[in-house]
């Protein structure tokens, strides 16, 4: 998306506004299906938690894709948009039995994590199928705290624990059709990743009525010029030689599945913002915006970069801002970043702003949610309105004490 677009959208709907590219979206998917076209059977679920706009999920769709979900409310927001619950998988964390039982009822597919719920779920409905969520003690990524698949990780049944699991399917007589794993975040190590699949696949090789295994996801985007990725390419060419080969080995034509979410729409967003007012202190020149971490958490929950753009001024002189939100709270979305000089006014772009921006925000300091617009073949459509105060006071009620 162009510079001129962006203006001309903070101008029609105002800030703070969360804006996204469909042909950004179809481009990552795409290039994700062809990086593994020399498998027979391949299937990518989008990963429903970084941007869980329903009109987000009819754009993947239509590219037929599926959906991984982690809440039941998910899974209702797969089925409104018009997914079919066989193309919807359900890989909750530490959820009730109760939950998972709602989520069976409406027809999807099921992913357990642990060897409790599995054993509970096995005794009751041991002919529905189910995947295995597995934790193959990786550290694949580079950030511990988005890194899942560590040995301390609350997620997925450890890989030391696949004999507690063959008891527990022999003694309920369940169903395990799919294994699974998750390594985490920003993946930019294939060797290190592919290294985590030779742990699955030896486990799968134990599992008879295998008919998918799910590696997950974790891709790493760029967030600035000349930036560490995950060569998708290279890993598409080398993983599916070793599925092919597995497949082979164990004389089935099983399903590969991924389940990308940041890899799919981070670039394809843009967060725009007005600078409220250019402060300069003793050390630092701020600029404060109209949003916060109540819009974009990430560079305080994560330490994460988003690239920061003046397009109001995009050929002024450079220097140094700090810019910060209009939250009480110490919320700096960047700091020290070298911009294009800020005047108060002026409309400010964060990059990456496709996953777990929108997804993660809040009303904290009773502050609305920002509106969200989809541009899709060169038209924008407004996919969600700015929120009012009645949005704030819905579901609560006044008492007269």
């Amino acid at each position: 998306m162009d510079r001129k677009l962006l203006l001309s959208l903070a101008k029609k709907y105002d800030t703070p506004l969360y804006v996204y590219d469909a042909d950004k979206i179809k481009s990552q998917y795409e290039r994700m299906i062809n990086a593994f076209s020399d498998v027979k059977n391949l299937k990518i679920n989008y990963a429903v938690k970084a941007l869980s706009n329903i009109n987000v999920l009819k754009v993947f769709r239509e590219l037929n894709s599926g959906i991984d979900t982690v809440s039941v409310q998910e899974v209702q927001l797969g089925l409104k948009a018009g997914f079919d619950p066989q193309d919807i998988i359900f890989t909750p964390n530490g959820v009730s039995l109760e939950e998972i039982e709602q989520a069976k009822d409406l027809g999807v597919q099921i992913n357990i994590d642990n060897i409790s719920i599995l054993e509970q779920f096995g005794q009751k409905y041991p002919k529905t199928p189910v995947c295995i969520r597995m934790n193959p003690h990786i550290m694949a990524g580079g950030n511990p705290k988005i890194s899942v698949g560590h040995i301390d990780s609350k997620f997925g049944i450890s890989i030391h624990q696949l004999p507690h699991i063959h008891r527990v399917v022999e003694n309920t007589g369940m169903l395990i059709t799919g294994i699974h794993m998750h390594t985490g975040s920003d993946i930019y190590d294939v060797d290190a990743f592919l290294r985590a699949t030779e742990i699955l696949f030896g486990a799968a090789e134990t599992f008879v009525n295998l008919e998918y295994i799910d590696f997950g996801s974790g891709f790493k985007v760029p967030y600035k010029e000349n930036d560490i990725e995950t060569d998708i390419e290279e890993l598409g060419k080398k993983l599916s030689k070793r599925f092919n080969k597995f497949c082979s080995t164990v004389g089935r034509d099983l399903t590969i599945m991924f389940e990308p979410g940041k890899f799919l729409v981070s670039e394809a967003g843009k967060l725009l913002v007005n600078v409220n007012v250019v402060k300069q202190t003793t050390s630092t020149v701020f600029a404060g915006v109209d949003s916060g971490m109540n819009h974009l958490i990430r560079p305080m929950f994560y330490d994460a970069y988003h690239h920061i753009e003046n397009i109001s001024n995009p050929k002024g002189k450079e220097r140094f801002y700090t810019v910060v939100g209009y939250i009480c709270e110490t919320d700096t979305l960047g700091a020290n970043r070298r911009i294009n000089e800020i005047t108060e006014g002026d409309i400010l772009s964060f990059s990456n702003a496709g996953a777990y921006c929108f997804s993660m925000a809040s009303n904290y300091n009773s502050r609305y949610r920002p509106a969200e617009i989809l541009v899709k073949n060169g038209k924008d459509y407004l996919i969600r309105q700015r929120e009012t105060i009645e949005d704030l006071l819905r579901g609560q009620e006044l008492i007269d004490f």
